[in-house]
């Protein structure tokens, strides 16, 4: 080959020497990219993110005008926080303005809103990061990012306006900064975190608290020199700026804190069995890495510390009845930096012989694994959103100059609906509750939104279906076929128009 061709080895070495010097992209870059897809396939939001959505909608549009905002109107079970929206509404208001001086549709701004808060996440996240790198090594928090990205919840909820999320950015800040023994710093982001976002993390930190005062590594006297002033401060910063938005005194964690608690009625919101976040919960958000757990852990014995307050706070939440898999979503990232170790030590010793290069291939493999399980938790979410779906089939089947008197049902502004979608500003928007199907009320709207199949009777005379929006109904396994997974469809949302003839009352 070298006496036909002289040069080949010269060639050859040039593109060696450039597949060793190219430049790939970061692991951050990746995770980036990542959820940037989820928020594209799913850039509609739920009715636990509504509060936060519409929040930050009234104060990017509305700003001092508190009487329009949202929240007045539908106060929701418990109050929430403005602390967040407000951060994400300063963060994105530039590029809001920008769109609504050109006009550009709303709906851009909550694609804006979710990426901004996504980005704080991965910020977080890489702070997190580099903390493992510090302490771990650099191929751990590789493999840390390689397991991450190819999860679904973790990176799903990575952009979804919910008290946990914006609670999980500063969890992800105070492990770091306890990973890097930063008492100071993980005091009082752990003080931020339990006391403006979501009071429960006391028990995660909590935990990894009196792991450090009873290891002797944090004093009492540095603890009560930041937990007072903190304190203090953080609870003033929360009653200060939520009462003035909510219009009474109040501190909306505290509230909540009651409301789940003594009062305990979160359990009207479903139950589950006190095993279950170990049973479905942690095994369909770490996917196929679950099983390198415990892999993990055992080739690694130093990493006993950080995931025993992981465990032990589900272990203790598991108490309270009412269970989501979004209560627990801050342990993810100490489960998976425990899995990724065990990753890291299994590919690191790969070469020493054929048994354990072949687990070697096993573990990459589980990569895979955890792809095709995020293939389909994405791809049934897409299927989720009905009311936002109706929205956009609204806007598409009606001329943007004809007049439009909406109602929005309780499905339909469960499932998607938002201030956001509202992007006309010809038309009327109503999500009023408790009028009767068939009333003369309901005869005042061009349009409605129907959520349930039985009422469709009441409007047989006075209405026509104009659209069905389709929403996931089952997930079934059919090893028949392929794929073998099949998700099933029926209609959700059913879009009404007066009939021409009827008059509104």
């Amino acid at each position: 080959m070298s006496c036909l061709f002289p040069w080949s080895a010269d060639l050859k070495e040039f593109v060696v020497q450039r597949f060793r010097n190219m430049r790939w992209p970061s692991v951050e870059s990746l995770a980036g990219a990542v959820m940037l897809f989820h928020i594209v396939v799913c850039p509609y939001t739920k009715v636990e993110e509504s509060f936060n959505i519409q929040a930050t909608h009234d104060v990017l549009y509305h700003r001092l005008d508190i009487e329009k905002y949202d929240h007045l109107e539908f106060p929701g079970v418990v109050p929430r926080t403005f602390l967040g929206p407000l951060v994400l509404a300063i963060t994105t208001a530039p590029a809001v303005y920008l769109c609504q001086f050109l006009k550009v549709s709303k709906f851009l701004s909550q694609y804006l809103v979710r990426i901004a808060l996504g980005l704080y996440v991965l910020g977080a996240f890489s702070v997190f990061g580099n903390a493992i790198k510090f302490r771990f090594g650099p191929d751990v928090k590789r493999w840390l990012y390689l397991i991450t990205v190819t999860q679904f919840h973790f990176m799903f909820y990575m952009s979804r306006p919910l008290p946990n999320t914006f609670a999980l950015v500063l969890v992800l800040l105070a492990l770091a900064a306890w990973i890097k023994q930063n008492h100071t710093q993980f005091l009082w982001i752990s003080g931020a975190a339990i006391i403006i976002f979501r009071s429960e993390l006391a028990v995660f930190l909590g935990l990894i608290l009196a792991a450090e005062i009873f290891s002797r590594r944090l004093s009492i006297g540095k603890l009560l020199k930041n937990v007072v002033p903190a304190g203090f401060f953080l609870l003033g910063l929360t009653v200060l700026v939520d009462s003035f938005f909510w219009r009474r005194w109040l501190w909306p964690e505290g509230e909540v804190l009651w409301f789940n608690t003594v009062d305990n009625q979160s359990s009207k919101w479903g139950t589950e069995p006190f095993l279950w976040y170990f049973t479905s919960a942690l095994p369909r958000a770490l996917s196929m890495s679950f099983f390198l757990v415990p892999v993990g852990l055992a080739l690694n014995p130093y990493l006993r510390p950080l995931l025993i307050p992981a465990l032990g706070y589900v272990l203790l939440y598991s108490n309270l009845p009412h269970k989501e898999l979004r209560f627990i979503i801050y342990v993810v990232p100490v489960f998976n930096t425990v899995a990724a170790a065990g990753v890291a030590k299994i590919w690191a010793n790969r070469s020493k012989s054929w048994f354990k290069k072949l687990v070697a291939m096993a573990a990459l493999c589980h990569i895979f694994g955890n792809i095709t399980c995020t293939t389909v938790f994405l791809f049934v979410s897409h299927q989720n959103y009905p009311g936002g779906q109706a929205m956009q089939k609204l806007h598409q089947l009606e001329k943007p100059y004809i007049a439009v008197n909406l109602h929005i049902d309780v499905p339909a502004a469960q499932t998607g609906v938002t201030r956001f979608t509202e992007i006309n500003p010809k038309w009327r928007y109503n999500k009023t509750e408790n009028i009767l199907p068939g009333s003369r009320a309901i005869l005042d709207f061009s349009h409605i939104f129907v959520g349930d199949d039985d009422i469709l009777q009441f409007y047989q005379n006075t209405h026509s279906v104009i659209a069905k929006i389709d929403s996931y109904d089952t997930l079934r396994v059919d090893l028949r076929s392929f794929p073998p997974i099949r998700v099933t469809t029926k209609p959700k949302i059913w879009i009404l128009k007066r009939n021409l003839y009827v008059k509104a009352s």
